[in-house]
């Protein structure tokens, strides 16, 4: 059977994309038929204008920007630590700026939508700077740098904790922040997401740069490039996507593992086309897991980081046994 071109598999994703995303309007304690959706996009009905403009349009959207961020940032990691295990949640990316983010939440609540975005990249960089000079000075095998990374997670954990013991009349709020829920999400936090929506084209359009990486520092630098500069620019693009996707949701897992593995089974490494087939499959993965998580028991809501962790932590846990045969 002939394969598909890369661009015909990235128009089915968005194509299942698009679907998912009528669903997705629909779901919900209340739920909206797709013909009354469609009215509402071409203005020809005003009943449900309230609920879809208000909270799902803006809920859907961040989905979609922060799944495919997500994705991204996770095959960003995977080709600079040459790591098909690397994440930004498996390798401690995601819990450091969770760290932080859960002290301003807890410490500085009355300022924490000003603090949020910029204490979450602080965390973030943190744990990826660690990991950097392990990676670099140790060289250390992928599934090595995988269980320092998640040693590295029960650290910042572990200060997680800490932060919920001392400060137990926040629990509640801290802890539906770390679960990873889309609910409550409105057009402000979307506005957080715009540096995601810059970037990701941006990281796209100069792909390239991460497929000469990874024939190795050799032959990079004898084609030009300069091999810390274009690592560190791309580990810091990555952080980005990462704090502001963590800032807005909470601590969402495994997108950043799964997504790109699909995109390299549909159309190999080449980073042209793995990084918009990872970002359409991240953000189709969240927006299915947030769907799920609106429709089983409405009106009650199961946050969408326990949907992925139910996926990704089996399909995880089969990656590292793979790498380990290898």
């Amino acid at each position: 059977m002939k394969r598909k071109h890369p661009y015909q598999i990235l128009s089915i994703l968005l194509l299942c994309l698009i679907i998912t995303v009528v669903i997705s309007l629909g779901v919900g304690a209340v739920y909206i038929s797709p013909a009354a959706i469609f009215q509402q996009i071409t203005g020809s009905s005003q009943e449900s204008s309230f609920i879809l403009t208000n909270y799902r349009i803006p809920r859907t959207l961040i989905a979609i920007v922060v799944g495919a961020a997500l994705a991204v940032a996770g095959a960003i990691l995977q080709g600079i630590l040459k790591n098909p295990l690397a994440s930004p949640d498996v390798i401690g990316v995601t819990k450091g700026a969770g760290l932080f983010a859960v002290f301003i939440l807890i410490v500085f609540p009355a300022a924490s939508m000003l603090l949020l975005p910029l204490s979450a990249f602080l965390g973030a960089a943190v744990i990826a700077v660690i990991l950097m000079v392990f990676s670099y000075s140790q060289g250390a095998k992928p599934h090595t740098l995988a269980l320092v990374g998640v040693a590295l997670g029960a650290i910042c954990q572990a200060g997680i904790q800490y932060f919920m013991i001392k400060f137990p009349d926040d629990v509640n709020t801290t802890l539906l922040w770390l679960t990873g829920s889309l609910w409550g999400r409105g057009w402000s936090e979307l506005w957080m997401l715009i540096p995601c929506v810059v970037l990701v084209p941006f990281i796209i359009i100069f792909s390239s740069k991460l497929d000469i990486l990874n024939l190795g520092d050799e032959i990079a630098v004898g084609l030009g490039e300069r091999t810390k500069y274009v690592r560190y620019t791309l580990l810091s693009m990555a952080v980005i996507l990462t704090g502001l996707s963590v800032a807005v949701v909470g601590s969402i897992g495994f997108i950043g593992l799964i997504a790109p593995h699909i995109g390299r089974r549909l159309v190999g490494s080449r980073s042209k086309f793995l990084l918009p087939v990872s970002a359409a499959a991240g953000a189709l993965f969240l927006l299915i897991a947030d769907s799920l998580g609106r429709g089983v028991m409405p009106p009650l809501e199961i946050p969408a980081g326990i949907v992925t962790a139910v996926i990704g932590a089996p399909y995880f846990l089969y990656l590292l046994r793979r790498e380990q045969k290898k």
